[in-house]
Protein backbone atom coordinates (compact mmCIF):
# COMPACT_ATOMS: atom_id res chain seq x y z
CA UNK A 1 0.00 0.00 0.00
CA UNK A 2 1.27 3.65 -0.39
CA UNK A 3 2.69 4.99 2.62
CA UNK A 4 2.93 8.58 3.65
CA UNK A 5 6.02 7.49 5.57
CA UNK A 6 7.96 4.59 4.50
CA UNK A 7 8.87 2.47 7.15
CA UNK A 8 11.78 -0.33 7.38
CA UNK A 9 12.15 -3.58 8.75
CA UNK A 10 14.52 -2.15 11.30
CA UNK A 11 12.22 0.24 12.35
CA UNK A 12 9.41 -2.42 12.46
CA UNK A 13 11.64 -4.75 14.40
CA UNK A 14 12.50 -2.22 16.85
CA UNK A 15 8.80 -1.88 17.65
CA UNK A 16 8.01 -5.25 17.94
CA UNK A 17 10.66 -5.94 20.16
CA UNK A 18 10.07 -2.93 22.33
CA UNK A 19 5.88 -4.29 22.41
CA UNK A 20 6.56 -7.60 23.37
CA UNK A 21 9.22 -6.79 25.99
CA UNK A 22 6.25 -4.87 27.38
CA UNK A 23 3.69 -6.85 26.83
CA UNK A 24 5.79 -10.11 28.56
CA UNK A 25 6.55 -7.42 31.50
CA UNK A 26 2.63 -7.10 31.65
CA UNK A 27 2.06 -10.31 31.94
CA UNK A 28 4.94 -10.55 34.85
CA UNK A 29 3.82 -7.43 37.21
CA UNK A 30 0.45 -7.99 36.86
CA UNK A 31 -0.50 -11.68 36.09
CA UNK A 32 2.25 -13.66 38.00
CA UNK A 33 3.24 -14.79 34.75
CA UNK A 34 7.10 -16.65 34.35
CA UNK A 35 7.89 -14.79 31.00
CA UNK A 36 11.07 -14.12 30.00
CA UNK A 37 10.39 -10.12 28.32
CA UNK A 38 14.49 -10.12 27.62
CA UNK A 39 14.01 -13.21 24.86
CA UNK A 40 10.91 -12.15 23.18
CA UNK A 41 12.45 -8.80 22.86
CA UNK A 42 15.19 -10.41 21.14
CA UNK A 43 12.44 -13.17 18.97
CA UNK A 44 11.04 -9.82 17.55
CA UNK A 45 14.09 -7.80 16.68
CA UNK A 46 14.58 -11.57 14.28
CA UNK A 47 11.12 -12.05 13.94
CA UNK A 48 11.25 -11.02 10.21
CA UNK A 49 14.99 -12.09 9.70
CA UNK A 50 13.26 -14.76 7.09
CA UNK A 51 11.95 -11.64 4.68
CA UNK A 52 15.52 -10.97 4.09
CA UNK A 53 15.71 -13.95 2.02
CA UNK A 54 11.58 -14.60 1.12
CA UNK A 55 10.09 -10.42 1.00
CA UNK A 56 7.89 -9.35 2.22
CA UNK A 57 4.58 -10.86 1.95
CA UNK A 58 1.43 -8.25 2.14
CA UNK A 59 -0.95 -9.92 5.21
CA UNK A 60 -4.15 -9.97 2.95
CA UNK A 61 -2.36 -12.56 0.34
CA UNK A 62 -0.36 -14.60 3.37
CA UNK A 63 -3.54 -15.25 5.78
CA UNK A 64 -6.12 -15.60 2.51
CA UNK A 65 -6.62 -19.46 3.64
CA UNK A 66 -5.21 -22.20 5.28
CA UNK A 67 -3.42 -23.97 2.70
CA UNK A 68 -1.49 -20.51 1.48
CA UNK A 69 -0.69 -19.77 5.58
CA UNK A 70 0.73 -23.20 5.92
CA UNK A 71 2.88 -22.98 2.45
CA UNK A 72 4.34 -19.31 3.84
CA UNK A 73 4.81 -20.66 6.61
CA UNK A 74 7.03 -23.60 5.16
CA UNK A 75 8.38 -20.99 3.08
CA UNK A 76 9.74 -19.25 6.01
CA UNK A 77 10.96 -22.23 7.99
CA UNK A 78 13.37 -22.78 4.78
CA UNK A 79 14.96 -19.20 4.95
CA UNK A 80 15.20 -19.64 9.18
CA UNK A 81 17.11 -23.01 8.04
CA UNK A 82 19.32 -21.22 5.23
CA UNK A 83 19.86 -17.84 7.49
CA UNK A 84 20.96 -20.35 10.29
CA UNK A 85 23.07 -22.42 7.90
CA UNK A 86 25.08 -19.20 7.05
CA UNK A 87 26.42 -19.11 11.03
CA UNK A 88 29.42 -20.77 12.07
CA UNK A 89 28.25 -23.90 13.77
CA UNK A 90 29.71 -22.71 17.37
CA UNK A 91 27.28 -20.14 17.25
CA UNK A 92 24.29 -21.37 15.43
CA UNK A 93 22.64 -23.00 18.69
CA UNK A 94 22.37 -19.34 20.07
CA UNK A 95 20.64 -18.44 17.42
CA UNK A 96 18.44 -21.34 17.49
CA UNK A 97 17.14 -20.61 20.73
CA UNK A 98 15.50 -17.83 18.96
CA UNK A 99 14.86 -18.93 15.23
CA UNK A 100 12.66 -21.88 16.77
CA UNK A 101 10.24 -22.35 19.64
CA UNK A 102 11.05 -24.39 22.36
CA UNK A 103 9.22 -26.56 24.55
CA UNK A 104 7.43 -25.60 27.43
CA UNK A 105 3.94 -24.08 27.79
CA UNK A 106 5.65 -20.35 29.10
CA UNK A 107 7.68 -20.25 25.67
CA UNK A 108 4.82 -21.13 23.68
CA UNK A 109 3.09 -18.25 25.32
CA UNK A 110 5.52 -15.95 24.86
CA UNK A 111 5.93 -15.98 21.22
CA UNK A 112 2.07 -15.52 21.34
CA UNK A 113 2.79 -12.78 22.47
CA UNK A 114 5.67 -11.38 20.01
CA UNK A 115 3.32 -12.17 17.25
CA UNK A 116 0.61 -10.33 19.25
CA UNK A 117 3.21 -7.42 19.20
CA UNK A 118 3.49 -7.76 15.24
CA UNK A 119 0.02 -6.76 14.91
CA UNK A 120 0.05 -4.18 17.69
CA UNK A 121 2.76 -2.27 15.80
CA UNK A 122 0.77 -3.22 12.48
CA UNK A 123 -2.16 -1.35 14.21
CA UNK A 124 0.43 1.57 15.34
CA UNK A 125 1.29 2.34 11.11
CA UNK A 126 -2.26 1.69 10.13
CA UNK A 127 -3.29 4.80 12.97
CA UNK A 128 -0.56 6.84 11.92
CA UNK A 129 -0.80 6.41 8.06
CA UNK A 130 -4.68 7.11 8.60
CA UNK A 131 -4.11 10.42 11.07
CA UNK A 132 -1.18 11.44 7.65
CA UNK A 133 -4.52 11.64 5.79
CA UNK A 134 -3.93 7.98 4.20
CA UNK A 135 -7.03 6.29 4.22
CA UNK A 136 -5.59 3.19 2.30
CA UNK A 137 -4.97 2.27 5.89
CA UNK A 138 -8.83 2.15 6.69
CA UNK A 139 -9.83 -1.34 5.84
CA UNK A 140 -6.19 -2.42 7.38
CA UNK A 141 -6.74 -1.00 10.27
CA UNK A 142 -10.20 -2.62 11.06
CA UNK A 143 -8.97 -6.06 10.51
CA UNK A 144 -5.99 -5.99 12.27
CA UNK A 145 -8.00 -4.62 15.44
CA UNK A 146 -10.28 -7.81 14.92
CA UNK A 147 -7.52 -9.90 15.03
CA UNK A 148 -6.15 -8.17 18.00
CA UNK A 149 -9.43 -7.95 19.71
CA UNK A 150 -9.67 -11.91 19.47
CA UNK A 151 -5.95 -12.09 20.96
CA UNK A 152 -7.33 -10.03 23.93
CA UNK A 153 -9.74 -13.02 24.88
CA UNK A 154 -6.53 -15.10 24.83
CA UNK A 155 -3.83 -12.54 26.06
CA UNK A 156 -4.68 -10.30 28.68
CA UNK A 157 -1.81 -8.46 28.00
CA UNK A 158 -2.61 -7.35 24.48
CA UNK A 159 -6.05 -6.02 26.56
CA UNK A 160 -3.19 -4.21 29.46
CA UNK A 161 -1.31 -2.94 26.62
CA UNK A 162 -4.29 -1.37 24.01
CA UNK A 163 -5.78 0.04 26.85
CA UNK A 164 -2.42 2.20 28.93
CA UNK A 165 -0.55 2.49 25.63
CA UNK A 166 -2.53 2.87 22.35
CA UNK A 167 -4.14 6.09 23.00
CA UNK A 168 -0.91 7.87 22.87
CA UNK A 169 0.14 6.79 19.07
CA UNK A 170 -0.52 9.02 16.55
CA UNK A 171 -0.59 12.06 18.52
CA UNK A 172 1.50 15.24 17.84
CA UNK A 173 4.21 16.36 19.89
CA UNK A 174 2.16 18.89 21.55
CA UNK A 175 -0.75 16.77 22.13
CA UNK A 176 1.58 14.45 23.80
CA UNK A 177 2.89 17.79 26.35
Amino acid sequence: MRNSRQENLSEHSLEVAMIAHALCVIGNVRYGKNLNAEKAALIGLYHDASEIITGDMPTPVKYYNDEIKNAYKQVEAIADTQLLHKLPEDLRPAYEDIFRAQDGEDEKYMRRLVKAADKLSALIKCIEEKNAGNSEFRTAQESTLNSLNKLKEECVEVNDFMRDFLEPYGKTLDELS
